[in-house]
């Protein structure tokens, strides 16, 4: 199965502005135009809790959405089967299982949380970034606590706007 995680960040490396978790407040028309074309064509997306939480997802037969949370009663009332549905399973149980159930792509929407537990287990086949050219100083990075090495190899850039927003693909190179 074929994971790609999906992030947009600025210059100085921050996913939120001064912890304000609403991306979409800070980003540009172009990244939000290539997020909605890449959410679109994926069936299969994960996110955290956090990132549900600041923009809650409705349950629709369109797409199977996973929320990684470590109290998933909290939210079993919310909850739909194989549209939304929310798991403290680990990453590597995440892909067996899909994969099992005939699945061959994840889309990793985040947070900094999820990335880090997919990093850390070293399942990230394609790490699609988005970099707006904005400084904001404070704000939160997309790994967190953990120490990395990974290795990664430029697919594709792609300038799209004036201001200099680049939209990037790499390979995660240096996996088990």
């Amino acid at each position: 199965m074929k994971k790609t995680l999906i992030f947009v960040t600025t210059l100085d490396g921050k996913i939120t502005h001064w912890g304000e978790p609403h991306v979409k407040r800070w980003s540009s028309e172009e990244d939000k135009k290539h997020f909605k074309n890449i959410w679109n064509k994926s069936y299969l997306i994960v996110i955290g809790s956090s990132t549900f939480d600041a923009e809650p997802l409705k349950p629709t037969p369109d797409y199977h959405y996973i929320v990684m949370t470590r109290t998933p009663s909290k939210y079993k009332n919310q909850e739909v089967l194989g549209q939304l549905e929310f798991t403290d399973q680990t990453p590597n149980d995440l892909l067996a299982r899909f994969e099992k159930e005939g699945y061959d792509e994840m889309l990793v929407v985040g947070g900094p949380h999820v990335a880090t537990s997919f990093f850390k287990e070293q399942l990230i086949d394609e790490f699609w970034l988005t970099i707006e050219p904005k400084i904001f100083g404070v704000g939160g990075n997309f790994v967190i606590k953990e120490k990395f090495d990974i290795q990664l190899h430029l697919i594709s850039l792609e300038k799209v706007n004036e201001q200099g927003t680049l939209i990037t693909r790499y390979s995660v190179t240096n996996k088990k």
